[in-house]
């Protein structure tokens, strides 16, 4: 049977062409959907000053943020962004990434100036399109606290997008702890 697959193949470059493409169809359809400048102008609006803030987290910080969040942390460094119109803080911002299954998705997570979760867009998603969470779900989770936003603990589950469903509750949970607990529990 392989022995005949290979013969089909060397004989006809269109099945050989077809079948490599096929093969690489996930990377095909892997899609970014905007640059981190077009995030952060969607998270604070065109006329907003963006400042990047950096957090240097301490070891009991990270045990905090963890604990609240239910999830790992990479490191000790945390970037921010923090939107301002003038003298009004608009409210902070996350570019998150995380692998689903074995492919990245990376999110934009805005909170208002209070901590609360006000918008969630997703940049880029590289596992295939289907799985991807919709803005009508993610809208379902503005304004919850972080120990609202669990699959099954108050959050409906996307049927078939288990992992989707898990990796993005993960990535908001975690910046909400760091606000929590590096920016409104900071001295």
């Amino acid at each position: 049977m392989q022995r005949h697959l290979l013969r089909s193949l060397k004989r006809s470059p269109i099945l050989l062409v077809f079948t490599l493409l096929l093969a690489l169809s996930d990377p095909l359809f892997a899609d970014v959907y905007y640059s981190k400048e077009e995030a952060l102008e969607i998270a604070f609006g065109k006329d907003s000053q963006v400042e990047s803030l950096p957090i240097f987290l301490t070891d009991q910080q990270i045990a905090e943020i963890e604990k609240i969040s239910q999830t790992k942390l990479e490191g000790q460094l945390y970037t921010l962004f923090k939107g301002m119109k003038g003298d009004t803080l608009l409210g902070y911002a996350a570019i998150e990434s995380q692998t689903v299954r074995t492919q990245a998705e990376t999110l934009l997570v805005v909170l208002s100036p209070s901590g609360e979760l006000v918008n969630v867009e997703v940049l880029a998603f590289h596992e295939p399109t289907e799985y991807k969470p919709q803005k009508l779900w993610l809208a379902k989770l503005f304004k919850r606290p972080v120990d609202q936003l669990r699959a099954h603990h108050g959050v409906d589950a996307i049927s078939g997008a288990t992992l989707s469903v898990k990796s993005t509750l993960d990535q908001i949970r975690k910046v909400m702890a760091v606000y929590l607990v590096a920016v409104a529990g900071a001295p």
